[in-house]
């Protein structure tokens, strides 16, 4: 069983019948061609495979699958949506409304923006997390071109409401762009329902293979405009130009009709064992959740123990992987910027860190984690000076709210 894996939103496992299918598409006695090539029977057959893969894409999202343009990853997707959205529009207006709590794809997307001449507005969260249908439409200008939110947050699993946003978005005419890279697994996300112009997906955050994403383009009324960011061969409608990799889109593409199958069944597993690792935390004392306990999903939670390093805390969790924020910014040794946007002293938001459950997550896996999670705190705090000190305070109150347990969405 050791070690034990609780860093789902870094990335998932591959599902094991997706392997068996991609498989499929590698070697001579496989349907190996050039999916562009459609002079010959191998390029037909990649080509026939790749559009099976886009309808399994399209249909996790009730799109149409001519909407879905595939790339290398939610990061492209981001990319593409925000630059070519703001390039496509700059004739309209130079302003741009996203968030503080952005992943870094979003982030480093706007600051390049900005360097370009573009005004960005950062809306900064409640301390709960959450981006408010009201913060939106305060942000929004009349040279607004696009809002950029996250669907669910990667590092302290907030749900953003972007139904009702995108309902103010679509009144104003302003594209609304939604990186749904972590809530697809999760949660229902339909394009008919939710007004969303553009949807980023990553294949690895959904048990598909790394190296895959989409990029869901809105194609009926209002039709979104977007201006290529990869010049080449006029693939994918001209919108992204490349090669495609035919097994891992078929990967992808499987891993999407697995969601759809069974997603109400792992979100419930998930919610049970979720509920078990905060119950088994619950009494340490001196612990916090950040974020909002009662609008975040199951299998992603932030969790701070005082005066215990996060650094610390993983090295000594050998045999339990978890993480202290986003695996795209952890080799930075600094605290989140998602949890210094919630209004998080430094000091707390280097005691934090982040668990995440998934698919394949046992609840002997949790306990044991629990276990380990204990003697590890128990342990360091012993070796801490500020602990001790904290131990002799006379503070009637408690300043660290304990653990609760964990409310289903």
């Amino acid at each position: 069983m050791y070690p034990v894996y609780l860093d789902y939103a870094a990335t998932t496992p591959v599902d094991p019948q997706v392997i068996a299918v991609m498989t499929q598409y590698l070697g001579l006695d496989g349907t190996f061609g050039n999916a562009a090539s459609r002079s010959h029977r191998f390029g037909q057959e990649a080509g026939a495979a790749v559009e099976k893969a886009r309808n399994q894409v399209a249909q996790l999202i009730n799109a149409d699958p001519s909407e879905i343009v595939w790339t290398s990853g939610a990061t492209e997707s981001v990319n593409l949506a925000i630059k070519g959205v703001a390039h496509a529009y700059a004739h309209r207006g130079k302003h741009i409304v996203t968030s503080s709590l952005e992943h870094k794809a979003v982030l480093a997307s706007c600051d390049k923006l900005a360097r370009d001449g573009f005004k960005i507005t950062y809306i900064s969260p409640k301390q709960d997390g959450l981006i408010s249908p009201e913060l939106v439409k305060e942000a929004m200008r009349d040279d607004t071109i696009l809002v950029s939110l996250i669907h669910v947050n990667n590092e302290v699993g907030t749900i953003t409401d972007v139904n009702a946003i995108s309902e103010i978005t679509r009144a104003r005419g302003i594209p609304l762009h939604v990186d749904a890279a972590q809530s697809v697994a999760r949660l229902s996300l339909d394009t008919r329902s939710v007004k969303a112009d553009l949807i980023s997906l990553s294949g690895h955050k959904m048990y598909g293979p790394k190296g895959v994403g989409a990029l869901y383009v809105r194609r009926c009324w209002p039709r979104v405009q977007i201006e290529p960011q990869i010049h080449g061969g006029g693939q994918e409608q001209g919108i992204r130009s490349g090669t495609l990799a035919t097994h891992q889109l078929v990967g992808m593409g499987e891993a999407a009709q697995l969601i759809c199958e069974r997603r109400n069944r792992d979100v419930e597993a998930i919610a049970e064992l979720d509920r078990r690792l905060l119950d088994g935390l619950a009494d340490i004392e001196h612990t916090f959740i950040n974020g909002n306990s009662a609008n975040r999903v199951s299998g992603i939670v932030n969790i701070g123990f005082a005066c215990v390093e996060s650094e610390s805390l993983m090295m000594s969790l050998k045999d339990v992987a978890i993480s202290s924020g986003s695996a795209c910014t952890s080799s930075r040794v600094e605290p989140s910027h998602v949890l210094r946007s919630l209004g998080l002293p430094e000091d707390l938001a280097s005691c934090s860190v982040r668990f995440s459950l998934g698919r394949f997550t046992t609840e002997e896996e949790v306990d044991f984690a629990v276990s380990c999670v204990r003697n590890s705190v128990d342990a360091l705090r012993q070796l801490s000076r500020q602990w001790r000190a904290l131990r002799r305070s006379d503070h009637a109150t408690n300043p660290y709210p304990r653990v609760r347990p964990a409310v289903m969405t």
